[in-house]
This record gives C-alpha cells, structure tokens and sequence, in this order.
C-alpha cells in the first residue's frame, strides 16, 4: 500500500472485549474512485468507516488520511480533517426541530464562514442537485423517506467535501426509491468528481454504484475488484454472499 494515497488502511485490528472486528483490514483508495464496502450484518463496515474518521482508535494498524498518517492524532486535530468529509447516515440523520434549508445548511452556518445569503444560496443549489425544489421550508416529518434521504445528501455534500461517504444508502427504502438514490449517487460522482465509500449489503446498490467492491468478511477484506470481476469470482464466500445462497461456507 501507497502511504501517498488519498485513504490508506493497513493492517487495521480492533476488538471490543473479547470479540474481535477487525482482524487485519487493508484498502487503498485513489483520489476520485467510488468504492464499496460490501458485507454482511456485523462483519464490521460501520466500524472501518468509524476508524476512518477518526472516532475509534486501531488497537493495531495504521491510517493515512490525504498523505499524511492519522493513526494517532489527538481529537484536536480531527476537527479540520473530519471537515473535508461529508456523510450519508443510515437513517438520515436530520434534525427534527429543523425545516430542510436549516438541516442543510447545519455545518455552513455553524462554521462562521458565510454569510447568511451565501448559506441560502448554497442550500437551493444542493437541494436542487439531489432532486428537490420548494421543500426549504418542510420539516423531517413532512417528508417521505427517500425525501430524507435526499436531504440528507444535500447536507453531506453542502460543505463542499473531498470525500462523500454513504451508511446503507439504500436502507428502508423500497426498490424504486432506493434506484433513485442510486442514480443520485452515480450523477453526483459524475458531477462533483468526488471520492466515496459506501457501506452496504444491498447488492443491486453496490453493484450501480462502485468503480471497485471490497468484500468484508470475519473482519478481513476477503476479495477487491471491480463489480464486473466480484460477479466473476471464484472464491466460494463472495459467489455465495452476491447469489444469495443459504448454503456454502459463509457462517452467519
């Protein structure tokens, strides 16, 4: 692995007590290419991410972050990193006592940066790339799920950041809103030029999405490569897991 690439995992373990997550996790991503992070319930995609951000710490490996090693930064370090990263959450994520131009704006007119106006003004072009028009003044509960879903990527890329990162994107929707936010996610890469990482066992999203899959297995990434060479696999585990297969050496 590249210490010079724009993220780089090596070797990364953690354990919480007695259970073991991550067993030694290597990713090397390229500045601009959307990846994927695919994987069952619990085989520890939230917790790479985690790392990857800064909110847990390896009890062995290490991290770069944008050529430089984040490994063991102190959290007073992480605020400006963690900056350049915007983030989908599962659930969305917004606030409830906020209308949708307040949720989208959160991190602008917390920073200080902007004046009003310019907040506004970058509120409407970002809720206008993810689809939506004339919803500013709606609140979270007046809004369908794949709205919330929408907003809230309006708010991940509001920052303008380097990386987009995606929990389950697709998660709770049905299969026609959650292609609609997978189109979203494949024109905003084509539009911002940003780098992802998205975390998912939805196959369909994965496989829409990528430029390149990494299959996490029992705290390992077991196989990477593009979606076309992951559907071709020979390895049992990924041809079980992306067929949907009871049986086979995958243990649940």
């Amino acid at each position: 692995m590249e210490q010079n690439s724009f993220i780089c995992v090596s070797d990364l373990h953690k354990a919480f007590g007695s259970k073991k997550v991550l067993q030694g996790v290597n990713l090397d991503i390229t500045e601009g290419q959307s990846w994927v992070v695919l994987g069952g319930s619990g085989t520890g995609k939230s917790v790479l991410i985690k790392h990857i951000i800064g909110l847990l710490t390896p009890d062995k490996g290490r991290i770069f972050l944008f050529g430089r090693e984040v490994t063991h930064l102190p959290e007073k370090e992480w605020k400006s990193i963690r900056s350049r990263f915007g983030m989908l959450f599962q659930g969305g994520a917004l606030f409830d006592s906020m209308n949708v131009a307040q949720n989208v704006g959160f991190a602008l007119q917390r920073s200080g940066k902007f004046t009003a106006s310019q907040v506004r003004e970058r509120v409407l072009e970002c809720l206008e790339l993810v689809g939506l028009k004339n919803v500013e003044t709606l609140s979270p509960s007046e809004l369908s799920g794949g709205m919330k879903k929408r907003v809230a990527l309006a708010r991940a890329i509001a920052y303008s950041p380097d990386v987009l990162l995606y929990d389950e994107p697709t998660t709770g929707l049905d299969p026609i809103m959650s292609d609609v936010i997978n189109n979203l996610i494949v024109r905003l890469k084509k539009t911002l030029k940003k780098t992802s990482i998205a975390i998912t066992h939805d196959l369909n999203s994965a496989f829409k999405i990528a430029d390149k899959i990494a299959m996490l297995y029992q705290g390992k990434i077991i196989e990477t490569g593009t979606p076309a060479e992951i559907k071709a696999s020979k390895n049992p585990l990924v041809h079980q897991f992306i067929h949907g297969l009871s049986q086979g050496p995958y243990q649940f």
